[in-house]
Parts: C-alpha cells; structure tokens; sequence
C-alpha cells in the first residue's frame, strides 16, 4: 500500500474538504452513493457547455460528439466488466432499472404460472420487489437461500432449491446491508448444471472487486454509476447476447425501433433495442470518467486499501462497551452494519451527523435482513476508496459520545 497516495486521491474529491455543523466532514455513506471526484464534476459541466445535444438522432456536429461520447462510455464499460461485445451493454437509469429490466422482459417471455425465481435472504428490496411483481402478473412462485447467523448463505440450502419448475436466480455479489462477498461464481455454476439463468446484481460490488462476467459466466449483470464514483440516473445491465435477443423489448419510443408503420414496428439491434428514448445523456458520457479514474488508481490496490481499512475499522469498533455487529461473514466487503445495546440507530445517527459524521441509519431497502436478525435497523458505515483510518477513530469517538449520552 506503499503507492496508494490517499492525500492525492481525497484532494481529488472537493466536497470532502467542506464541514458540516461545524466539523470537517465524514462521509461513510458510500453505500447510498458515493462523492465525486473533480474529472466527473467538470467532465458534467463541459458536457452542458460544450457538448449538448440528443444522441443516436442528428449528423451535425454537437449530435455527433455526443453520440461518440456516449458509446465511449459503452465500450468502457464493456472493458471494465469484461463483455464480450459492447452491444451487450445496456445503458440504464440504474441497477433497480436494469434488475426491472430482467423481470419484465425475461419474465415476460420465459417464465410461466407454477415456475420459480430463487432469491437470496439478503437482497435489496429492489431484487425482491420486482420478482413479486412478476409473481403476482404471472403465478409463479420466489424461493428464499436462508442465511446463517454470520450473515453467509447457506449454499447446501441453495442447492436443495432447485427443482423442474426453477427458471431464475437473481442474487447479490456483495450485500448492502451486512457487507458480505456471495461466492456468486459457484452459485452460478451451480444453477448452469440445473440449466437456470442467473441475474447477478452488482451495485455494491465493481467499486471495490474486480468483476468478469466472463470468468463469472453470469447471464445478466446489473449495476449503478452513482455507487461508483459517477453521476446519478444511470446504470447498466450486461446481458448474455442469445438471452438479450430473445427478449421483447421493455419500453416502447425513439431509438428502440427500426421501422414503424401504423400495422406493424421492428426492433432496432443490441443494444438500442432496449434504450428507448432520450437516455441520461450527460450522466452516460460522464460516467467515463468515473471508469477512468477508478482505473487509474486499481482495483486491485482499491480492494487491499478498502480491506485494511475495514479491518481496522472492524478493530477499533469492537472495543466500543455494547457493540454488536450485524454481519460477520468470513469474506466481507465496504460495509459495517452494527447496533448498540441500549440505543436506537436513528438516535446514535442524529448525534453522529452533528459531529459531521455521515452514516446511515434504518433497514438499508433490506427489510427481510432485519427480521431475520430480529431488529428494526442497524447503523450502517460503509467505505470508500478515499476515506481513511484518522476517520474511523473519528467515527469511533463520536460513537462512544452518543453512547455516553443516550445509555
């Protein structure tokens, strides 16, 4: 870690240099989303200044640097999560849209009354609630992988799942509310040998580990710009090609089509095909920038700095009298979701946001998480690749001044 110039990497992101209440901020909200270095912020306003204009729709020129830019942005994407071609990755508002994307559209054409969806104990509500969605319209059924009290799944549960009526496994890589690291590779693996599809989502997992659909097999991958160090509105869903083709489109308009007539429309190609409309233009172009700078510093040095910080972390908060950690797992990841005995979160995050100190507080969207611990909530600090030890000793500080004033 000798190279990882932390003093640089925070100089690159202003807000950090602001207080709040009074005191220099401390943001370990990253889970939510995550600052933004100065090469984004500027890259957006250069966009509006220089470059403004639809995309996909017009030969002059502002059109043109417009529309290169944002399949830049596409063709970056397809080399940071190893695709096979660009045009398997779709440009969407996010991964709640990209995981909705699947379900209507897979859904739709390939999943009937009396089949089942596995999903995980630990999902955000955002890879639940679509699936029951699609439970209800269509009359199939979700199975749950229960979870051990560490916060790991139970893999001999998964595998006792699969049955004839099983079509899809939408999981997470890495999960928001505890932290941990899914061995997604051997789950997909595992539902390949019964021939089911696995949906993979992956917002809390391309900022800090390395992802290859192509050494996962994965058959969608879905994920967000904003949770790693990009604008907001935009996401992306990797599809394998033959599954993408087979899909009807989501959403009807502009760009999606090749031609219409009054009785008939064809669809445009991948992956046109499922971007209709004007899309998030700046924040599609923009979120280039994000994938450089992430590049730029590594991946590999980003997870053995996050790591360190984390187990330092981990260290310094389990002195803390009452202490007790939601998420245990062996292989976790950025995220430290605790409670303290004799407090509520929403108390001890109230307090800790007037010592400047940004956490947060409640289920995460993982209500079922919550019920399967028996609490209404955690307090959760999840990590970044500029935030350092001296913030942690802050935060352990600020913690033992809320407890000192609520116990």
């Amino acid at each position: 870690m000798e190279t990882y110039n932390i003093d640089k990497i925070r100089a690159d992101f202003p807000i950090l240099k602001r207080e709040v209440n009074g005191k220099p901020l401390v943001y370990l909200d990253n889970g939510a989303t995550t600052q933004k270095p100065t090469a984004v912020i500027n890259a957006i306003a250069h966009y509006y200044t220089d470059m403004n204009s639809n995309v996909h729709r017009g030969v002059h020129y502002l059109s043109q640097i417009s529309t290169d830019a944002f399949e830049v942005t596409r063709k970056k994407l397809q080399s940071f999560i190893n695709a096979p071609e660009d045009k398997q990755v779709i440009i969407t508002k996010g991964t709640t849209d990209s995981i909705n994307l699947v379900a209507t559209c897979y859904g739709r054409a390939f999943i009937h009354a009396g089949d089942e969806i596995i999903i995980s104990a630990m999902e955000h509500h955002s890879n639940i609630v679509p699936w029951q969605m699609l439970c209800d319209e269509k009359g199939c059924k979700i199975r749950v992988i229960p979870m051990n009290d560490k916060g790991e799944l139970d893999m001999e549960a998964y595998q006792n799942l699969f049955n004839e009526k099983t079509k899809l496994v939408a999981v997470t890589y890495v999960s928001n509310a505890l932290g941990t690291i899914n061995p997604v590779k051997e789950m997909i693996s595992i539902a390949h040998d019964k021939g089911v599809v696995v949906l993979v989502d992956a917002a809390q997992a391309v900022q800090h580990i390395q992802v290859d659909v192509q050494d996962l097999d994965v058959d969608f991958l879905a994920f967000s710009g904003h949770k790693m160090y990009g604008p907001t509105g935009v996401g992306v869903l990797y599809g394998k090609e033959e599954l993408l083709n087979a899909m009807p489109p989501y959403q009807g308009g502009g760009d999606m089509i090749k031609e219409v007539t009054f009785e008939k429309t064809t669809y445009n190609e991948l992956p046109f095909k499922f971007e209709a409309g004007t899309p998030n233009i700046e924040a599609g172009i923009c979120l280039n920038e994000a994938i450089d700078y992430i590049n730029s510093i590594g991946l590999k040095n980003i997870e053995a700095y996050e790591h360190e910080l984390l187990d330092y972390a981990l260290e310094k908060l389990s002195q803390i009298p009452g202490m007790k950690f939601i998420g245990t797992a062996d292989q976790k990841c950025s995220v430290i979701s605790f409670i303290i005995e004799g407090t509520h979160p929403y108390d001890v995050g109230v307090i800790l946001d007037k010592l400047g100190i940004a956490v947060r507080t409640g289920h995460h969207c993982a209500q079922p998480v919550m019920d399967r611990f028996g609490i209404p909530g955690t307090i959760r600090a999840s990590l970044a690749l500029y935030n350092t030890k001296e913030e942690i000793d802050i935060l352990v500080a600020g913690i033992q001044r809320a407890v000192n004033m609520l116990v």
